[in-house]
């Protein structure tokens, strides 16, 4: 079971690019970067973890432009997003984006999408809590039939595009690899086993109950395999890893503090010390 790693790039903390190459220097998978574009001031909608909101939502850096740099010093290991808030993005200029940092990387880029919890934050983007899910749904479907077709199109009720050329095209086709963070439930599965590859729940717990109806959502949708299931975000322990392994998880993102760069090079060598363990 591979184990990569997840952390706030933020203007306060290690910088990500040195992140990615310590990361992948001492066997990482991956590197999962999660994404708010900003944090209106309001602060109406509460906190899901509680309290105050921590400062890393609001100093977090742009996800595809990071993870780009880290690709022209790295070589193995993947570079991904998790999560990245679909609906508050225009999906013709986030394809493109997404593509090209495929292409840089070598297909080497992970496409981890939610839905988002911060109300104001969204209707910024004019997106609306209510109908998140399906703006978030059609914009990746949009951005799938830009990676994947010579002349796309999709006809939706958020996105409306006749028929265009969108180049480059990802290195991995028909599209990167897409998948969904967020809780378990019956919307969550079957997004899952319509338009994505696998699910990313988020810091790992539930999941031996709930993958009976992962696992039937996917069938349902006359889905071959199984999907991704990747525990993100999580803090290590043998016995976790363990159960992780037996569920058949085939990768656990770990979390790492937003710390400066001693700090959070330390926290790596005790994450490093579950590699191949």
């Amino acid at each position: 079971m591979k184990l990569g790693l997840t952390m706030f790039a933020t203007d306060t903390a290690i910088n990500p690019i040195e992140l990615a190459v310590e990361a992948e220097a001492r066997g990482f998978s991956s590197l999962w970067l999660p994404e708010h574009t900003h944090i209106p001031t309001s602060r109406a909608t509460p906190f899901p973890g509680g309290g105050d909101l921590p400062e890393r939502y609001y100093r977090s850096m742009d996800t595809p432009t990071v993870l780009a740099a880290c690709a022209a010093v790295t070589s193995k290991i993947e570079l991904g997003a998790g999560i990245w808030l679909a609906a508050q993005h225009e999906p013709i200029a986030a394809a493109k984006a997404w593509a090209t940092l495929d292409v840089l990387s070598n297909g080497r880029a992970r496409f981890g999408i939610g839905y988002g919890w911060n109300v104001e934050e969204m209707n910024h983007h004019g997106v609306e809590f209510k109908t998140r899910r399906a703006q978030a749904r059609e914009h990746v479907l949009a951005m799938h039939a830009l990676w994947a077709d010579e002349q796309a199109s999709f006809a939706g009720e958020f996105v409306q595009l006749e028929p265009s050329f969108s180049w480059p095209k990802p290195v991995q086709q028909p599209r990167i690899p897409t998948l969904i963070g967020g809780g378990a439930g019956p919307k969550m599965f079957a997004a899952v086993a319509e338009y994505a590859d696998g699910w990313m729940p988020i810091g790992g717990a539930g999941i031996s109950k709930s993958l009976p109806q992962l696992h039937e959502a996917w069938a349902a949708a006359g889905r071959e395999g199984v999907p991704e299931i990747i525990p993100f975000g999580t803090y290590p322990n043998a016995g976790k890893l363990e159960k992780y392994a037996e569920l058949g998880c085939t990768e656990v993102v770990l979390n790492v503090e937003p710390l400066p760069r001693d700090e959070a090079l330390r926290m790596l060598d005790e994450h490093a010390t579950f590699l191949d363990s």
